[in-house]
């Protein structure tokens, strides 16, 4: 029987358009090349990243703000088609110069033929590693615990400087997977008292918690550092499995009270530096490092001014070097 399925140059050609255009952020014609079926799909690589239909082709634009614009390198696109559908994979080298970031990327398309027009109904987008290693920026990691703390309404009022820390475990769906629930369950409460116990020693106070993340504030930006720094030790040193790995991240500012809450751009930007970090990572804004001053007592590396989520313009942030 013959093969009905043809190579297809026209959705190679569509392919390297959208992907351009993506890389460039020319969100009007990212936009235009979606189907207009309801059926409409995007999968992307973090675990949150899966919308459908209106949603998508309403929220999309806002969602390409938030992706550095990228470089593409050594492109390779296989694309076919049967009558009225299509689908390519498009394969490529991208470099992101705003985050000095690289990665080998994928992504598959489905196309639906509409008023003789190609368009796009489906996209898997995927790459080998998490999108802080990947492209440097983190769409969703902190975003739960931050809607909790927003979606009480209160009266905010100044509540002077405080420095907020936000904890989470690397990698914790894997982990949880390979596990299960019981043994998972377990590990995040032993890890919760644990970290809990060195914030009340150093003189913080927990805020929230939520899955495996924390929120906590401390009146000295000293003594959250020292914290943080506790828990990436007592969680280096530990015997009992799994052995977990934490990212931490830390700013210093003007804050928010209410009630025992804290709230603003200090609560939002600690929350972004802490999607920033790699497992095992301690990253501080500028604001952060310049309270503790040049001290002996702690060691910053690694410099590097980046965009954050939600924020506008470049932020300096430092990686805290705990392992010492």
């Amino acid at each position: 029987m013959k093969d009905r399925i043809a190579t297809s140059p026209e959705l190679e050609a569509i392919v390297q358009r959208w992907v351009s255009a993506f890389g460039a952020r020319d969100t009007d014609v990212v936009i235009n090349l979606f189907s207009r079926s309801k059926a409409l799909t995007y999968l992307g690589s973090a675990d949150d990243e899966f919308w459908t239909g209106e949603t998508l082709r309403t929220g999309y634009r806002a969602y390409i703000e938030d992706v550095p614009k990228f470089i593409i390198n050594e492109s390779n696109i296989v694309a076919h088609e049967v009558g009225s559908v299509g689908w390519a994979i498009w394969r490529a080298k991208v470099y992101a110069p705003e985050t000095e970031k690289a990665v080998d990327f994928r992504i598959s398309f489905v196309f639906l033929l509409e008023d003789a027009v190609w368009r796009i109904v489906q996209i898997h987008n995927s790459n080998p590693v998490s999108n802080i290693e990947a492209m440097g920026f983190e769409t969703q990691s902190f975003d739960d615990l931050l809607l909790a703390v927003d979606q009480e309404e209160l009266q905010q009022t100044p509540s002077g400087i405080a420095s907020i820390m936000f904890t989470d475990i690397a990698d914790s769906s894997s982990i949880a997977q390979t596990i299960g629930d019981h043994l998972w369950n377990r590990a995040v409460r032993y890890h919760l008292e644990n970290v809990e116990v060195e914030i009340d020693r150093t003189g913080g106070r927990m805020i929230k918690s939520l899955g495996d993340g924390t929120m906590s504030a401390f009146p000295t930006a000293r003594s959250a550092l020292e914290a943080a720094q506790s828990i990436q030790r007592k969680l280096h040193s530990e015997k009992i499995e799994p052995r977990l790995r934490a990212r931490i991240g830390i700013h210093t500012g003007d804050v928010l009270e209410n009630d025992g809450d804290f709230f603003g751009t200090v609560v939002n930007k600690a929350a972004r530096i802490a999607s920033m970090c790699a497992p095992d990572e301690i990253r501080v804004s500028d604001a952060t490092r310049i309270m503790v001053g040049s001290g002996a007592q702690f060691s910053f590396s690694d410099a590097a001014t980046v965009p954050l989520k939600g924020l506008k313009g470049a932020h300096k942030i430092y990686k805290l070097d705990w392992q010492k």
